[in-house]
C-alpha cells in the first residue's frame, strides 16, 4: 500500500506518517515534506525515483507524471485498469495527503504579480482533483484535521465509506483556490468580473451559528479571502459568541458609522438605523444618538468611527441601557474593564475591533431560489448637489443635510430620515409608499421637526410628501431628483418656504 504526501501545512503531517508507515503503508514525498519525514526519521521514497526524472523548472514539475496521477486515476476494481497499470510498472496509491501553496496568504501581502504566479499551485491541485474522482480507489485527505479520521477509518475498516466525503471536501478545496485566483487575476488585469458569464465567488467558514435569522434555520459566516476587511476579519475582545442576527445587524452599524462625520456613532436595530450622531466625543455622540429613539436603541448594535474611551463605556452602560454588540476601531483597555465590570452587561455585550470601510466598491451577492444576483455595494459617487429651490439652505440646514443624506442611504427603502446637524430624530423605513414614510419619521421626531431636515434615499413622485413635511415645521430637504414631476414638487417647496438639494444619485437598499 502506498500513501502520498506532499503538503504546504505541515502541521501534524509527520504523526500521520507515522501512523500510516505503522499500518504498512509506503511514504511516496516530494521536497519540504520529504525533509521533515526523514528528519523525524521515518522512511520515505522520493517521487523522483518514482517518475525517474528529477524536479524540473523550479519545482513546478514533480508529481505530474503518468507514474504518480496513473497510480492515482487507476481504478483497482478494474481488471483492464489494473492490467495497464502491471504492464507499465505503475503501483496504485491508496492515500493522497496534499494541501496547496498559500497563495491567500501571498496576495493579503505585500507583493508583485510574480509573486502571485508563482504562488499558483498546479501539481496540488492535479493531484486532489485526481484522487478525488477516483475516490472509489483513493483517499484524498486536504486537511489536517482530518487526519485523525482517517486512521480510525483505516483501523475500522470503514474507510470506503468515508472516501466520498473526503472527495466532496476535496473538490470544494480545489473551487475555493481556483475561484481566488481567477478574482485575483481579473483584477489585475483590469476586468470587470461582472462581464463574464461565468462568476465564481470562493468563501471560508470561520464561524458556524447555533442557528441562523430564526431557530429552525442553519446558519454560518464564512470569510472573503480577497476582500476588504469588515466583520469576518474582525477581532472580538470580549463577550458571548456572535450570532447571525448580531452580525447581520453589526454590518448594517458598521458601514453606517463609516459614513458618519469625526466622532460618529450609529446605532442599528434589526437592519435599520434608530439612531446616529456625531459630537465633540463618542459619550456625548452615543447619548444623542440613543436619545433619537431610546425604545429602540435597547439591545440594538452600537458602532463607533474611532477608539472607545471611558467617557463612551460610561455613557453605554449607565442604568436603563444595554446593547448586543459594540463596534469600534479600538477599545481603551479601560473601557473593556468598565463593560466587563458592569451588572447586567459582563456575560452578553460583545467588543469587536474592527477596520473602518475603505469606501471602495465590492460585489454584493444575494442568494435567490435558483441563482443569484450581483452587483456593486452602493457607494454614494460624491455627484455634485443642486440648490433646486430659491430658498438657499443656510451653512447649518447644509451640515444637517449632508449628515441625514449620510444616513438614509442605510435605511431600508422607501427611507426617510428627518435630523439635524448632529443628530437622527426620525426615521421612516420599508414602507411601500413614500408620503408614508414621511409620516411616520416625522410622527418620531415630534416637536424636533420644526427647523430639522428631511433626506429622502429616491425622488419624490408628488409634493405631497413636500407639504406633509412643511406642515411639521421641516426646513430643507434633500433628495436625489429626477421624477417626471420634479418641477411640480421643486414649486411646491418654494410656495411653503422649504429649501430642496438635489444629489442626482439614488439610494434603494432593499
Amino acid at each position: 500500500m502506498r500513501a502520498l504526501l506532499s503538503v504546504t501545512d505541515k502541521s501534524g503531517i509527520v504523526d500521520f506518517a507515522g501512523a500510516l508507515v505503522e499500518r504498512g503503508f509506503e511514504i511516496l514525498s516530494t521536497g519540504g515534506t520529504a525533509k521533515a519525514l526523514r528528519e523525524a526519521g521515518l522512511p520515505v521514497t522520493d517521487v523522483s525515483n518514482v517518475t525517474g526524472f528529477p524536479e524540473m523548472l523550479d519545482g513546478r514539475v514533480k508529481t505530474l507524471h503518468p507514474m504518480v496521477h496513473g497510480g492515482l486515476l487507476g481504478v483497482v476494481a478494474n481488471p483492464e485498469h489494473v492490467s495497464a497499470m502491471q504492464n507499465a510498472g505503475i503501483e496504485p496509491i491508496s492515500i493522497v495527503a496534499v494541501n496547496l501553496y498559500r497563495f491567500e496568504e501571498t496576495v493579503s501581502k505585500p507583493h508583485d504579480l510574480n509573486q502571485a504566479i508563482e504562488s499558483i499551485d498546479i501539481g496540488g491541485p492535479a493531484m486532489i482533483r485526481a484522487s478525488a474522482k477516483n475516490h472509489a480507489s483513493v483517499a484524498v485527505v486536504t486537511d489536517p484535521a482530518d487526519y485523525a479520521l482517517v486512521l480510525t477509518a483505516i483501523n475500522q475498516g470503514s474507510l470506503p465509506e468515508l472516501r466520498p466525503k473526503l472527495a466532496a471536501k476535496a473538490f470544494r478545496l480545489t473551487a475555493y483556490y481556483d475561484s481566488l485566483i481567477s478574482r485575483y487575476l481579473f483584477s489585475a488585469s483590469g476586468q470587470d468580473e461582472l462581464e463574464s458569464d461565468l462568476f465564481a465567488l470562493g468563501l471560508r467558514r470561520v464561524q458556524a451559528f447555533r442557528y441562523g435569522e430564526n431557530p429552525h434555520q442553519q446558519g454560518a459566516l464564512y470569510l472573503d479571502g480577497l476582500a476588504q476587511p469588515g466583520l469576518p476579519q474582525a477581532k472580538q475582545l470580549w463577550g458571548k459568541e456572535l450570532s447571525y442576527n448580531n452580525i447581520n445587524d453589526s454590518v448594517g452599524a458598521w458601514e453606517l458609522v463609516g459614513d458618519l462625520p469625526p466622532l460618529g456613532c450609529s446605532i442599528i436595530k434589526h437592519g435599520n438605523p434608530c439612531g446616529a450622531a456625531t459630537s465633540g466625543s463618542f459619550g456625548q455622540s452615543y447619548s444623542l444618538a440613543r436619545a433619537s429613539d431610546p425604545i429602540s436603541a435597547f439591545g440594538g448594535i452600537a458602532a463607533f468611527n474611532g477608539v472607545v474611551d471611558v467617557d463612551a463605556a460610561e455613557a453605554m452602560t449607565e442604568k436603563g441601557n444595554f446593547l448586543e454588540v459594540v463596534l469600534a476601531t479600538r477599545f481603551t483597555d479601560e473601557a473593556v474593564e468598565i463593560f466587563k465590570s458592569r451588572s447586567g452587561w459582563g456575560q452578553d455585550v460583545r467588543l469587536l475591533e474592527v477596520v473602518l470601510p475603505e469606501r471602495r466598491s465590492f460585489l454584493s451577492v444575494k442568494a435567490i431560489r435558483g441563482g443569484a444576483i450581483i452587483q456593486q455595494s452602493d457607494e454614494d459617487p460624491g455627484n455634485e448637489w443642486r440648490v433646486v429651490t430659491s430658498i438657499v439652505p443656510t451653512p447649518e440646514q447644509m451640515t444637517a443635510l449632508r449628515l441625514q443624506w449620510a444616513i438614509v442611504q442605510h435605511v431600508k427603502s422607501n427611507a426617510i430620515v428627518v435630523g439635524n446637524a448632529t443628530q437622527l430624530l426620525g426615521v421612516g423605513a420599508g414602507q411601500m409608499n413614500r408620503v408614508q414614510s414621511v409620516r411616520l419619521a416625522l410622527d418620531q421626531a415630534g416637536d424636533a421637526s420644526t427647523g430639522a431636515v428631511l433626506a429622502s434615499d429616491a425622488f419624490f413622485p408628488f409634493p405631497d410628501s413636500v407639504e406633509t413635511a412643511a406642515a411639521a415645521g421641516i426646513a430643507a430637504i434633500v433628495q436625489p431628483g429626477g421624477s417626471k414631476k420634479d418641477e411640480a414638487v421643486i414649486a411646491r417647496a418654494n410656495e411653503l418656504g422649504v429649501a430642496m438639494c438635489f444629489t442626482g444619485t439614488r439610494h434603494f437598499n432593499h
